[in-house]
């Protein structure tokens, strides 16, 4: 018996009329973990991708939470140098995973389980965070952290496996950079206080060194485009949470203690900061600048500041709102410039690492320089800082796209 084209074959059943295509075929729970193509179009973070960056928030908020408390105690230095240590390793943690999935994501089972086991070392980091920066005890950091790596480290040893040559040798090279800056970390537990700053110098530069040497002959498949997307989505995620905890503080206040008048500013001000952040950083398109690994480890690197001092202005407006209802032990010029100091060092660092190489002419250049200076100074306007800032953040954004806008006008013109 013959068919004719349109008979209900298995092999044209989805061109009939009404009749659903089929199903694509399952794909199978365990798949060799290959490295992607660069060039891969609509290549995009995946949702395992987006609730991995959302439990690492649950950690930034903890050490901001910290740093609140240590800064309104009037223990700014302690405070600041145990959140620097804490967001490192959290900021690290975050940077290798997302390097890797941008290289070898293949989204398989064995894949989705190792990766939920790095956001359980995120949870179990993120518990041990108090008793860090009260207690010194590193005990629950130092094992979320040995979770996270280990879990890297399996990655790396499958990619491994799969792979020959100089792309083997890259992978095996970071699988053993990363057990062995684990072992070197493991001095937190050990060495006395007076060490453990020293420690953890030593430990981040070690641990930015392996990307560097197990890259040295081979440059694994991440994806400029995805890398972009990735830093981006956790700018957002991060500057969220600075908005939420600034939120609660100040309704915190307002119910407590009916302060309206003197919170509002803080409010208002804040909110103009945080704006003013996301529009800064996404006004331009990184992407097509991250060529090499040169270029791309600087830019990546250079986050831990912008991400950092982003959690931290948070962390600053709720110092500012308990100092302006008299639960502090800081001076208001010190309330002030836990918001002042960290906008400021968001503003260069956005500036240094990608800003500046899409500005055209000195004005533009200017611009994020003398806005992080005039940041600054609002530290010195009292009560009033946090909003001085934000209406400097503000013009900030205002003088930027006038500018740009005379630019584009002059060039249609010419």
């Amino acid at each position: 018996m013959t068919t004719s084209p349109d008979s209900p074959t298995p092999g044209n059943r989805s061109t009939l009329a009404g009749t659903p295509p089929s199903p694509p075929p399952f794909p199978k729970p365990l798949r060799p973990l290959l490295a992607r193509g660069r060039d891969e179009e609509h290549r995009a973070a995946t949702p395992l991708e987006l609730f991995f960056d959302l439990c690492f928030v649950v950690a930034v908020a903890q050490a901001g939470a910290e740093l609140v408390h240590a800064v309104a105690e009037g223990h700014p230095g302690e405070g600041v140098l145990n959140y620097a240590m804490l967001f490192f390793a959290l900021f690290w943690a975050w940077v290798n995973f997302s390097w890797f999935s941008s290289a070898y994501d293949n989204d398989d089972a064995l894949y989705r389980v190792v990766t939920l086991i790095q956001i359980a070392g995120v949870l179990v980091f993120a518990a041990g965070v108090s008793k860090a920066f009260q207690d010194h005890d590193f005990l629950l950091i130092w094992l979320g952290y040995l979770i996270m790596r280990i879990a890297l480290a399996s990655q790396w040893l499958r990619a491994a496996r799969a792979a020959t040559g100089a792309e083997r040798a890259t992978a095996l090279r970071y699988a053993t950079g990363v057990v062995l800056c684990q072992i070197g970390w493991s001095g937190l537990l050990f060495l006395p206080e007076g060490g453990r700053s020293w420690l953890f110098l030593v430990m981040a530069v070690a641990e930015m060194s392996v990307p560097v040497i197990a890259e040295r002959a081979y440059t694994t498949a991440w994806h400029p485009h995805h890398i972009s997307e990735r830093y981006g989505l956790f700018t957002i995620i991060v500057l969220g949470e600075t908005i939420a905890a600034a939120t609660v503080a100040v309704k915190s206040g307002i119910d407590e203690h009916d302060a309206l008048d003197e919170l509002l500013p803080i409010a208002a001000g804040g909110l103009l900061i945080v704006f003013a952040a996301w529009w800064i950083y996404f006004v331009v398109p990184i992407h097509g600048r991250l060529e090499s690994n040169r270029q791309a480890f600087l830019w990546g690197y250079g986050h831990y500041v912008i991400l950092g001092s982003a959690a931290a202005i948070g962390a600053g407006i709720e110092v500012a709102v308990e100092h302006a209802v008299g639960k502090t032990h800081v001076s208001t010029w010190a309330a002030s410039a836990a918001v002042t100091v960290p906008t400021a060092l968001y503003l260069i660092t956005v500036w240094a690492l990608h800003s500046r190489y899409f500005k055209v002419g000195l004005a533009q250049q200017l611009v994020l320089p003398v806005s992080a200076l005039a940041v600054l100074a609002s530290t010195f306007a009292g009560r009033w800082a946090v909003l001085v800032a934000g209406l400097v953040t503000a013009a900030t954004v205002a003088t930027g796209t006038t500018l740009t806008a005379r630019m584009t006008r002059r060039a249609a013109a010419a």
